[in-house]
């Protein structure tokens, strides 16, 4: 594997510390989500991902425990984890993540500055999504580790105007309508701290093209 690991030497896990120290100027963070196959697993951890994304939520891409299991064994500790839910109860969160053995958890919902400090308790990496509308979302108002920004129509996988939100040195990710053919605009536009995908590697709803992935992850990194 060619991929450059600034922060730490691969064997080494990415937890929170490793989360805080990352430097955006040297290697983009990079996260797919809605993974579900053995290969495409593989195809994202050896194309250089950062992050790989299980869905526990209700969707085409929902993953259940045992198989998510299966999955995150397959991936080494320098590549994050993250189990994603929307509004669902703080114990099946809990319950899912620690049977799933993912090293974080990702909400996309109306989750609370409680919530978020009872599972910091777990010592997860905290993702807290949410979409671009008015007042702005801000990194850290939840406590979380990291902010995906997306579309403000989350999961529809429409492209949207990055520009909107401009640059910041905050640890956001930039999602929603995000493709290989334009992830690099959409990184010189709003230089964030990382990326996330999700439909933009499909080939139809809930399927992973693994050329797709790859050709995404080798497109952002091209633009650091």
């Amino acid at each position: 594997m060619s991929r450059r690991y600034p922060l730490m030497a691969i064997g080494h896990p990415l937890d929170r510390a490793a989360v805080n120290d990352w430097n955006p100027l040297t290697s983009l963070f990079v996260k797919v989500c809605g993974l579900r196959t053995e290969r495409d697993v593989d195809t994202a951890v050896e194309a250089g991902a950062d992050a790989i994304g299980f869905v526990f939520a209700e969707s085409p891409r929902q993953v259940d425990a045992d198989t998510a299991r299966r999955l995150v064994r397959r991936v080494p500790e320098h590549v994050l984890t993250v189990a994603v839910f929307r509004n669902q109860s703080l114990g099946e969160v809990r319950a899912l993540s620690s049977a799933a053995g993912v090293g974080a958890v990702q909400l996309h919902g109306s989750e609370g500055r409680d919530y978020y400090d009872i599972l910091r308790q777990d010592d997860v990496v905290l993702i807290r999504g949410a979409a671009f509308r008015e007042p702005i979302p801000q990194y850290g108002d939840m406590g979380e580790d990291m902010l995906l920004l997306d579309a403000p129509t989350p999961g529809a996988g429409v492209p949207w105007n990055w520009a909107q939100f401009g640059s910041s040195t905050d640890k956001w990710l930039l999602a929603g309508g995000l493709t290989p053919d334009n992830v690099g605009e959409a990184i010189a536009a709003t230089k964030p701290f990382g990326v996330d995908v999700s439909s933009g590697v499909e080939v139809s709803r809930g399927v992973k093209d693994p050329a797709l992935i790859t050709s995404f992850i080798k497109a952002a990194r091209a633009q650091v």
